[in-house]
């Protein structure tokens, strides 16, 4: 287990929202950092959120939100690696292996909302579930073997929203269908592919930046991030700013 430093701690309340009287309890959301090789760079998928928005507005961000009830019984093509699921599961705080399905499925939702982005394979796929009829018109079955378990952080308590988040990673490759226009929720007002260095250099909240340096060192030390590997954990514990590793 690791501390932060107190300027470390004052740049994440920084990249928080608003306090709040009265603690909350942090909901389950997910994130997907989706990364595309070009020559000797890796790009990541960045998406700038609506000024209008509450939570973190003009920010650049991974797509990613709020897992809903729905995304639990949602069919896929393909499960999430044994591995994957063990450190989703085992992690403090645990969590059934359906919980842990529908967090990563959430992942793949709103990448779709957000970024217009299909994760699976093409072919049939039904279900009367609302949020995923855009797999259901474009004929592609959810995928989750495909993710990885990047890390997770928890926004510190006396926040008026806070999120218990799981930023999960995949390939561009692993995209069964690109809409031209975006995702149908336009969450986010642009999206652009970034080289790592430039993406933490851009507006983003300051976890994101620490997820990404996190997911750098892990680049390079496995540039095909096999299944299985550490986790780091990011956390309030005692009223100082943890990181631990799952």
């Amino acid at each position: 287990m690791e501390g932060m430093t107190k300027a470390e701690v004052g740049r994440v309340e920084r990249g928080t929202i608003a306090h709040s009287s009265q603690p909350m309890r942090p909901r389950d959301a997910a994130t997907l950092i989706l990364l595309e090789r070009k020559g000797d760079e890796v790009l990541v998928l960045m998406g700038r959120r609506h000024a209008g928005h509450a939570f973190m507005p003009g920010k650049f961000v991974f797509p990613g939100g709020r897992t809903d009830p729905a995304d639990s019984r949602i069919a896929v093509a393909t499960p999430l690696h044994s591995d994957e699921e063990a450190k989703l599961t085992a992690s403090v705080g645990r969590i059934s292996p359906s919980r842990a399905r529908a967090i990563a499925l959430s992942a793949i939702r709103e990448t779709y909302e957000e970024a217009g982005l299909l994760i699976g394979r093409k072919g049939a796929f039904a279900t009367d579930k609302r949020d995923w009829q855009g797999f259901v018109e474009h004929g592609v079955q959810p995928s989750l073997a495909p993710l990885r378990f990047i890390a997770r952080a928890i926004t510190p308590p006396n926040r008026v929203r806070r999120f218990d988040t799981r930023f999960f990673s995949a390939w561009r490759g692993d995209v069964a269908v690109e809409l031209p226009g975006g995702g149908p929720t336009n969450e986010l007002e642009e999206l652009v592919w970034l080289p790592l260095a430039k993406a933490r250099e851009a507006d983003i909240p300051d976890i994101t930046r620490t997820i990404l340096q996190e997911l750098e060192r892990r680049l390079a030390d496995d540039p095909h991030l096999r299944p299985g590997a550490a986790v780091p954990f990011y956390r309030l514990v005692r009223n100082r700013f943890v990181r631990e590793i799952l």
